[in-house]
């Protein structure tokens, strides 16, 4: 690809995404903006920045970090608020940057088993899709698995995003045995020297002890083909839930080896600043956001564009 398409693409992408965060972002720069009528940097400012970054759903421990920083660096000089936005995603960038690591497929493993969680409604059927997609543009072989097999609507849509993305799904009539179906076809990708196999899941979470068997027994099912399978394992969360992906971050943590998360729905959301809390809470890598419907709307998450976005500012 010529550097020019790189960077148009580049370009298009961070556009996206900063339309995709408008919503989180009025949230949190319109409370800044707000609080600076009155110009020197004082305590009662910053416990209410403090307050607008929670809201905001960057979390405690997050708004306590940021505001202290401030607070040191700048207490009683005059500050306006774009100085302030630019100093919040400095340090939310310092947060994001440990977790930004995209998805390493391992090219020696044919295939790399990747086993996608999540609770239902989170976009997690349409994130392997996304994925496939990502990875058939990287030149990679990839084969879907319906183990959602529990609801026929997700097997009927990963096979319509299958066709969508070319790729082969593999799947079974609704209420098959999902460890069964995993294992089948991990052995058709091993056959076929498939370099990625993507693995969908029910994610039923009223009903958590039957869940957690069925994660367990998949895992144990296609660990008798591959010992180290699944070579990833990605929690998928939709940023609408708010602060109600840590719960869910901890709920999957206990049912299955979740290793990434993926989160979803940034676009329809006024609380991303929920991935900056999960970002410091778990230290798990975000391979990927999601700021859009279409095909090409899931990319590799990037911690500098993403802090600057929120903030409402230039990447």
């Amino acid at each position: 690809m010529s550097d020019a398409v790189e960077t148009e693409k580049k370009g298009g992408w961070l556009s996206r995404l900063r339309a995709g965060l408008a919503k989180s972002t009025k949230r949190v720069t319109e409370s800044i903006t707000g609080l600076f009528t009155k110009k020197k940097l004082d305590q009662e400012t910053l416990n209410e920045l403090e307050d607008a970054l929670i809201q905001a759903d960057l979390g405690v421990n997050v708004a306590a970090r940021l505001v202290e920083k401030l607070g040191k660096e700048r207490f009683g000089k005059e500050v306006t608020d774009e100085e302030v936005r630019a100093a919040f995603a400095d340090d939310i960038a310092e947060i994001l940057q440990p977790v930004a690591t995209p998805l390493a497929i391992d090219p020696a493993r044919k295939p790399h088993v990747v086993l996608v969680v999540g609770v239902n409604g989170s976009g997690k059927t349409t994130t392997i899709a996304k994925l496939a997609h990502l990875f058939r543009g990287e030149g990679r072989s990839v084969m879907l698995a319906a183990g959602d097999t529990f609801r026929a609507a997700a097997v009927e849509q990963l096979k319509v995003w299958g066709d969508r993305a070319g790729v082969p799904v593999i799947a079974k009539p609704t209420g098959a045995d999902a460890a069964g179906l995993a294992f089948e076809a991990l052995e058709k990708a091993r056959a076929e020297k498939c370099d990625v196999l993507l693995i969908d899941t029910a994610g039923r979470l009223h009903n958590k002890t039957n869940l957690m068997e069925e994660l367990a027994k998949i895992v144990r099912v296609i660990r008798k083909l591959d010992p180290d399978a699944p070579q990833s394992c990605l929690l998928v969360l939709d940023a609408t839930t708010g602060q109600n992906a840590h719960a869910q971050v901890e709920t999957f943590k206990t049912m299955s080896p979740v290793d990434a998360l993926v989160v979803t729905k940034l676009d329809g959301s006024a609380k991303g600043g929920v991935l900056v809390a999960l970002a410091e809470k778990f230290g798990l890598p975000v391979v990927a956001i999601g700021v859009g419907e279409s095909i090409d709307d899931l990319r590799p998450f990037e911690a500098h564009a993403f802090a600057r976005s929120l903030m409402g500012l230039p990447p």
